[in-house]
């Protein structure tokens, strides 16, 4: 993960997301309470953390098993002045430790792939409040029949990926009643996570000229971009919004 870790240094995000994106998600939230309880779950270095504190108001626990993340996202939230409304905490999300209906709202952008989709809806479930929100952003196949070249890549990288219409299927079978979803703008796969991080890619390409192993995975890092720069039209980020039901 060595090399992985320094591809994503310093990156703004660990994933496609934007300010606007996320304020049009909360805006659909129209019943979380004021000085909201809320878990982000795989909060990376945490900009979305950050601006989380400053929309809503709330005590935020944010999670991620990447120290120097959340060392960082400690350092930015002092700098930003809500440091008294962010607890980080070096914790899995498949082992997430809270109390049952803990929090009004978990939040997870560009995260739950790594638990599978329905797996992080039906797992962390139990620790929302009743009628509390959960808000995840997941990679969802927006056309059929993708081109060949972008079928045998997601495939491979990411096998579970599914159609907004399966993925809402899933949202209501996991306990959860739909309030909205709607797909992230091509902008916020580039302007704080690809472009960034190509040009982190160029940089260490430099420095590791001479190491065959550390060149290939900064090319399967480049494969990732290419591709989507390709391919955008049949997938992408799609925010969904739920509220859980029942008890």
């Amino acid at each position: 993960m060595g090399i992985f870790f320094e591809i994503h240094k310093d990156l703004p995000r660990e994933g496609p997301g934007s300010h606007a994106s996320m304020l049009k998600a909360l805006s659909l939230l129209k019943e979380l309470p004021a000085h909201s309880s809320i878990l982000d779950v795989g909060c990376g270095p945490g900009k979305q953390t950050i601006a989380l504190a400053k929309e809503t108001g709330g005590a935020i626990v944010a999670v991620d098993t990447h120290q120097p993340f959340l060392d960082g996202l400690e350092r930015r939230a002092r700098e930003a002045g809500v440091a008294d409304q962010i607890t980080v905490t070096n914790m899995s999300m498949d082992a997430l430790a809270f109390p049952e209906e803990s929090f009004d709202l978990i939040w997870s952008e560009g995260a739950i792939y790594i638990m599978g989709f329905a797996e992080g809806l039906r797992t962390w479930r139990p620790m929302v409040k009743i009628d509390g929100h959960i808000a995840v952003t997941e990679i969802t196949w927006l056309k059929s029949e993708p081109p060949d070249e972008c079928k045998r890549y997601w495939d491979t990288e990411y096998p579970a990926m599914r159609t907004a219409t399966e993925n809402l299927h899933i949202v209501r079978g996991a306990g959860y009643e739909l309030i909205d979803y709607f797909t992230l703008p091509d902008a916020d796969w580039w302007d704080d996570y690809y472009t960034p991080m190509e040009e982190r890619i160029a940089l260490l390409r430099e420095q590791y000229a001479d190491d065959p192993e550390a060149i290939r995975l900064l090319d399967a890092s480049q494969m990732e971009t290419d591709i989507h720069r390709k391919y955008s039209a049949w997938y992408g980020y799609v925010f969904y919004l739920a509220r859980r039901a029942g008890a």
